[in-house]
């Protein structure tokens, strides 16, 4: 029971269910997450190391980069359940939408933080 539990702590923050339904986007490294999120480098830097100590994340090298990205080899099959339906179930959020538009901009290099 207590692996189940530690999955659903690691989900009860907001930022750290957006960084996820962000990183179902594609890979990242802080600084991305950190101007989409409006959040410090820290905070983020914290909430990566909480999704990746779950099973959720993995990160990987890319020169000087780490990028996060959602985790390949699903050691927890409950953890593969949650990512499927994640989008699914915060898709009308707003915060949510707007995240969406935010990495839609960095993709095309159009985003710039207010």
């Amino acid at each position: 029971m207590r692996e189940k539990i530690e999955l659903f702590k690691a989900l009860s923050e907001p930022n750290r269910v957006r960084i996820l339904l962000l990183l179902l986007n594609r890979r990242m490294c802080v600084c991305e997450i950190t101007s989409i999120l409006g959040i410090s480098m820290a905070t983020v830097s914290n909430h990566l190391s909480i999704l990746r100590k779950a099973g959720f994340l993995e990160d990987e090298k890319d020169g000087k980069w780490i990028r996060y990205g959602i985790t390949k080899n699903f050691k927890n099959p409950m953890i593969k359940e949650i990512i499927d339906c994640l989008a699914k179930w915060f898709a009308d959020e707003e915060v949510i939408k707007n995240d969406e538009i935010k990495v839609k901009k960095i993709l095309n290099g159009s985003y710039k933080k207010n």
